[in-house]
């Protein structure tokens, strides 16, 4: 039995979370939509949906500067959006968990069907 409080062991249970609204979810979600609302973060959200990455390959994937990449970078760790991990001197950035990666592919999913006229889906 699942519910508000209670864990879900299905397989698709990281994507069923009974959880009313409160301030403090409210909150913290808002947080989560103003770090998105940025072009260049979201652009780098979406590129590391597809794995690991360093600031060399961010910068040349989403067009912006070095220092601009970086700046955007340090909100999205500093936020908890993103985690990091050293290999040799290089930093590797990845998205901290799968609502993250879900949050932004569905995001661009939607903006997608507006653009192309393409019809939602239920």
């Amino acid at each position: 039995m699942s519910g508000p409080g209670t864990a879900d062991h299905t397989p698709d249970a990281s994507l069923h979370h009974r959880v009313e609204p409160d301030t403090e979810h409210l909150q913290a979600a808002t947080e989560v939509f103003a770090m998105l609302a940025d072009p260049t973060r979201l652009g780098l959200l979406w590129h590391l949906t597809d794995g690991e990455s360093d600031v060399s390959a961010l910068t040349e994937a989403v067009g912006a500067s070095r220092t601009a990449v970086s700046q955007h970078l340090a909100k999205l760790r500093f936020t908890g959006l993103v985690d990091t991990r050293r290999e040799g001197r290089r930093v590797v950035y990845r998205i901290r968990d799968g609502h993250i990666a879900r949050l932004v592919r569905e995001g661009l999913n939607h903006a997608d069907h507006r653009i192309t006229g393409e019809p939602g889906h239920d």
